[in-house]
């Protein structure tokens, strides 16, 4: 972590939102030839929330989880300074941020989006700390919200029982920097592998009559399932071992490891590979799948409900995904 840091940054508050609707794995044996098995043993997955309301958008989904951020710690949204969203799937293309911003009431906030797939929010989380540590602003607002069902091949089997729809939220505010509980981060990308992970984009073949321009769009989810798993599982536990060994910790340190939401098997591959023991990981996996940049703030916040996490515990951030991009968060609670 290289910055000048000024002031310190803690986690105050979190909130999450989900759908309603369910689609188990029964439920998908239904539209596409699979079964409840075949999904459960490859990927951990029970289960998973998608948005069908025609009326609903990720809009709602990201200020219900940011109402509920702010009313646990009864801050009015007008003390925000600045909104990150971090999403994937925007309901317009030049970002929602701003929308929510406009939603929630948060009038003084400088709102934008930030895309970094299933890495977004640690990104966002990452950079919303250095608007803080420089003094620039005190109350962060970072939302990773997504609703891939949207971007979805519902007949593809190898990517349909993976996504679900969620979104979660988290307040970080300056604090002393004796007290700053965002020790250390490590991020990083290979654009070598981007074609992995990704919702490219297409031509038509309908041009301008005189401009000779093609119109175009966004194609459905392409993954490299094998690749991906390899990728996380070799570059996500050496980022942890660089972040932690930085300001001398070590695995031992961790009270709690929280990963991107992704496969039950590439969790346990890299909780093996860093010899930390399952009851030391956080996973919502099995009732939501894999929700994207939403992933890890539910996760959090479900575990902060249940009450998991204590004062002063060290819990290891790390999220993977399209890019390839990949980053590691350390935070003492």
């Amino acid at each position: 972590m290289n910055c000048r840091m000024i002031q310190g940054a803690k986690i105050v508050s979190t909130g999450s939102a989900i759908p309603s609707v369910r689609v188990d794995n029964e439920k998908m044996s239904s539209f596409v030839d699979t079964s409840d098995e075949w999904i459960f043993t490859r990927t951990g997955i029970k289960e998973r929330r998608v948005l069908t309301d025609l009326d609903k958008s990720i809009i709602d989904l990201s200020i219900d989880a940011s109402f509920e951020a702010l009313k646990s710690i009864n801050m009015h949204p007008s003390e925000i300074d600045l909104v990150i969203l971090a999403t994937s799937s925007p309901n317009d293309l030049f970002g929602s941020a701003s929308k929510i911003q406009y939603e929630i009431g948060a009038i003084n906030a400088l709102a934008f989006d930030l895309t970094a797939a299933c890495s977004g929010f640690v990104i966002g989380l990452v950079t919303a700390a250095q608007f803080i540590f420089t003094g620039a602003y005190k109350n962060v607002l970072v939302i990773g919200s997504d609703v891939l069902s949207k971007w979805v091949d519902w007949s593809d089997r190898s990517t349909c029982i993976l996504f679900g729809d969620a979104a979660g939220a988290v307040i970080l505010q300056s604090c002393n920097s004796s007290s700053n509980s965002i020790l250390n981060f490590n991020l990083n990308t290979d654009g070598k592998y981007s074609n992995y992970l990704s919702i490219p984009y297409e031509e038509s073949f309908d041009t301008h009559p005189i401009l000779k321009l093609r119109q175009g769009c966004f194609k459905y989810i392409s993954m490299n399932g094998k690749e991906v798993y390899k990728f996380a599982v070799s570059k996500v536990p050496l980022s942890i071992i660089n972040s932690l060994t930085e300001i001398n910790m070590s695995t031992k340190d961790i009270d709690w490891l929280l990963l991107h939401q992704a496969n039950e098997r590439i969790i346990s591959a890299i909780a093996d590979k860093l010899s930390i023991s399952s009851d030391k990981i956080i996973s919502n996996l099995s009732k939501y799948g894999n929700t994207s940049a939403a992933s890890i703030p539910l996760a959090l916040n479900e575990a902060l409900k249940l009450k998991k996490i204590s004062r002063n515990d060290i819990i290891v951030v790390a999220g993977f995904g399209a890019g390839l991009t990949w980053g590691t968060i350390v935070i003492r609670w």
